[in-house]
């Protein structure tokens, strides 16, 4: 097959674009060119997709079987996008979020729950926000037609660029007596980005439409096999003090970012690890072991990966202060 990726070179574009190599697609990568270099193997193409000469540029004469959006942010970049696509490709995937539901993170959510509000032809360079998600999958429906739209989860794994799990592996292999939040056994969802890669392109390959909410089964894994793959895979002696979700909130640790990946189990949140990702995986989705995703993680941090991670989520910073964890675990 011959594929157009709209992004391409970092992390979940990446590994779009190494599963694709991989099993004798052509590929196309579509990106600024400023953010991670391309893999050798594929053709990159630079340019700026809110720049429509930049778009004619790339399209000019051309036809794909298949285009995967991983960079659609804004709803007129989308729009603009499928419009120039949509007699030049057979088949559109487009990677949302579990953020374009309405419902999220407060309620569980699954395939039919409602989206937010948001039109498909709002004006450009809209400031964030998560119904940003549900406007671009409108514009891509308004736009191109049927296409397949993967709600992404949580995705961890090589080459993540925020650092969610490389920060919890740095800190464990640190050593030491460790702040663990709320309960051992408390429920995670997470996706390897690989597998949700590999799920993406089966899904091109079939021309598949419609909406798969692309995350591992509710209570796959709980964060105490998290942590504990962490320290199997860091080779630590950390000791895990586990502490209440009431006694972190009290002490006004941050959840999601002081403590990457801890969702308190109170309202607000009931919903944060409950997307149900049957449609995709009746569509043949497979989840790798977590402990095989933390593993080679590390690996990925050993060699030279800390280089490309931000270690913070937008503006934030993740991560506990050492001064603060200390006084939790009354030091």
């Amino acid at each position: 097959m011959d594929i157009l990726l709209l992004g391409g070179s970092k992390f979940l574009g990446r590994a779009y674009a190494a599963e694709a190599l991989a099993r004798g697609h052509r590929v196309t990568t579509f990106n600024r060119g400023v953010s991670r270099a391309d893999l050798p193997g594929v053709e990159a193409v630079h340019g700026d997709r809110t720049s429509l000469d930049d778009l004619h540029r790339l399209v000019d004469g051309r036809r794909w079987d298949a285009v995967v959006d991983t960079s659609g942010q804004q709803p007129h970049d989308v729009a603009t996008a499928a419009r120039l696509l949509r007699d030049r490709a057979g088949h559109y995937g487009f990677v949302s979020s579990i953020h374009a539901f309405a419902d999220w993170p407060a309620l569980p959510v699954d395939a039919d729950s409602p989206t937010h509000e948001c039109a498909g032809d709002v004006g450009p360079d809209q400031p964030f926000a998560n119904a940003l998600k549900a406007g671009c999958e409108r514009a891509l429906l308004d736009n191109f037609g049927p296409a397949a739209i993967l709600n992404c989860g949580l995705l961890i794994g090589p080459h993540e660029p925020i650092g969610r799990l490389p920060w919890w592996l740095d800190r464990i292999a640190r050593g030491g007596r460790v702040l663990a939040p709320g309960a051992p056994g408390n429920p995670l969802s997470l996706i390897d980005a690989r597998d949700f890669a590999a799920f993406g392109l089966d899904l091109a390959e079939q021309r598949a439409t419609g909406r798969f909410v692309t995350t591992s089964p509710v209570r796959s894994a709980t964060m105490g096999e998290l942590l504990d793959a962490c320290r199997a895979a860091t080779g630590s002696d950390a000791e895990f003090v586990w502490t209440s979700d009431e006694t972190l909130l009290a002490a006004e640790v941050a959840p999601w970012v002081e403590l990457p990946l801890w969702a308190p189990v109170a309202d607000g949140w009931h919903g944060t690890w409950n997307a149900d990702p049957t449609t995709a995986i009746t569509a043949g989705l497979r989840i790798r072991p977590l402990a095989e995703t933390v593993r080679d993680t590390w690996t990925w941090l050993q060699d030279g990966g800390r280089e490309d991670v931000a270690y913070r989520q937008l503006d934030t910073p993740l991560g506990i202060d050492p001064a603060k964890e200390e006084a939790l675990l009354g030091g």
